[in-house]
């Protein structure tokens, strides 16, 4: 069956399965206000399903095959799999069927200038940057970003201008559906294995990517990622860099605050742009800072605006977002789960003021465990003890290849200290014993820590 397009449904109803996802939600805004019948679905509720129901859309809670009766098309995301009732009663149905990434791709053709966020980390947070500085300085842009953002109330700042500016994930090759007409490409890393041979077709995929481009297209990369150079050597096409060192936007005088905020001045072709001041912690920050000025800037948004935006700015949820304090020991969070983010997350951690840092680190796959972290690796020596629960499955089945006592293994012989402690109830307690007031708590993970760890500060 010929894969359905979007345009072919203006005026009908358009059913999301999974309509909470952080993606899900914004297509979902999008469509509706473009003047599609929009209607959806999730397994439990969230601020984000409460903002669709107040917003116009319906929403069910529960996903069963009447959710989808009278509809004319499905949507769905990698997550949803086809033995989901919404998609086997679509099935059933003759009901056709849109995978989420096709959505995005199909919807990104209708923009004159499509500008692509891409690489393995850091990309929410860019976009996000970027999202900002142009709601601030009312450009008209629409703005996908792939996670909650406070000023946004969600993920999608909607407008009506030819703009389009969007995370473009690499995983299961989502990016190369969509209409690029400029990239930025943050980084190269060996994350999603469980999808990709290896660095080689990760890094190939990532060419095919920039290949996309139109002749006139603008690609735009990080000097400080060597995988990122190659590919734009091997395009073939000319570029603008960003990075901590030798590049075109670059940063000097680099200094942390109190909180550990870090700011920096902007040099720009060799000129001192002005002074950029970020509530964010992490030299991360600074290169992610970099790559929105750098986008920012040749989008035409005046200097100022770009400094004043990103002074307000703060991360998106689940990125080192702070979630209280117990006896004295604060708690942040953080989505980092490959080693390039938790390195990048824990120097951060260590530019906020504190004692000592406790990680609790959730693997939220078995093909990442057994890839990423059963072998010696630095990524935890910024931590004081690692504290590591059960892996959670994520999209996996457990096949009893490996055990998170295993990366407790491997993580002990890095040079750090781990120790494996099976639920999150029996690190509260362990924490309650050892740590003391100064310390701070990180949890890492894209799996379910997010909801797990807010024990710790009950």
């Amino acid at each position: 069956m010929a894969k359905p397009h979007i345009d072919d449904f203006k005026g009908k109803r358009v059913h999301f399965a999974g309509i909470g996802g952080c993606s899900m939600n914004g297509l979902a805004r999008m469509l509706k206000s473009k003047g599609y019948e929009v209607s959806g679905s999730d397994r439990a509720e969230s601020v984000f399903t409460e903002r669709l129901a107040g917003a116009g859309i319906d929403v069910e809670i529960g996903q069963r095959e009447e959710n989808v009766l009278g509809k004319d098309l499905l949507i769905y995301s990698a997550a949803i799999k086809p033995d989901n009732p919404e998609r086997a009663a679509a099935i059933k149905l003759n009901i056709p069927e849109l995978e989420r990434s096709s959505l995005l791709g199909q919807i990104s053709a209708h923009y004159d200038d499509v500008v692509c966020i891409a690489g393995c980390h850091g990309k929410t947070t860019i976009t996000s940057m970027i999202a900002l500085v142009l709601q601030r300085s009312k450009t008209d842009a629409t703005v996908h970003v792939g996670a909650h953002a406070d000023f946004l109330n969600g993920g999608t700042l909607l407008g009506t201008s030819g703009l389009l500016v969007t995370e473009a994930c690499e995983y299961v090759q989502s990016f190369l559906e969509l209409s690029p007409t400029r990239i930025l490409i943050n980084n190269i890393d060996d994350d999603h294995l469980d999808c990709y041979r290896n660095i080689e077709h990760i890094e190939a995929t990532f060419l095919e990517f920039v290949n996309m481009l139109p002749e006139n297209g603008a690609l735009y990369i990080c000097s400080d990622d060597e995988r990122s150079k190659r590919v734009a050597e091997q395009s073939g096409r000319r570029y603008t860099t960003y990075g901590l060192n030798s590049a075109d936007y670059t940063a000097k005088a680099i200094s942390a605050n109190e909180f550990g905020h870090v700011s920096f001045d902007c040099i720009a072709g060799g000129e001192n742009r002005g002074r950029i001041e970020l509530g964010v912690v992490g030299m991360h920050n600074v290169q992610n800072a970099l790559a929105a000025i750098t986008v920012l800037e040749e989008l035409g948004v005046p200097f100022s605006a770009v400094a004043e935006g990103l002074a307000q700015y703060r991360l998106t949820k689940r990125r080192f977002e702070y979630y209280g304090e117990r006896n004295g020991v604060r708690v942040f969070h953080d989505y980092a789960h490959h080693p390039s983010e938790i390195r990048a997350c824990l120097q951060g951690a260590n530019m906020t003021p504190h004692e000592r840092v406790f990680v609790v680190f959730q693997c939220n796959s078995y093909t990442r465990a057994k890839t990423l972290f059963l072998e010696p690796g630095d990524c935890f020596l910024g931590a004081y003890e690692v504290l590591v629960p059960d892996i959670y499955p994520g999209r996996e089945v457990d096949k009893g290849e490996v055990h998170a006592r295993d990366m407790v293994r491997g993580i002990n012989q890095s040079g750090a200290s781990a120790s494996y402690i099976p639920t999150f109830e029996e690190i509260k307690q362990y924490l309650d014993e050892n740590a003391r007031p100064g310390d701070i708590v990180v949890t890492l993970g894209s799996g379910d820590v997010n909801v797990r760890s807010k024990i710790f500060v009950e």
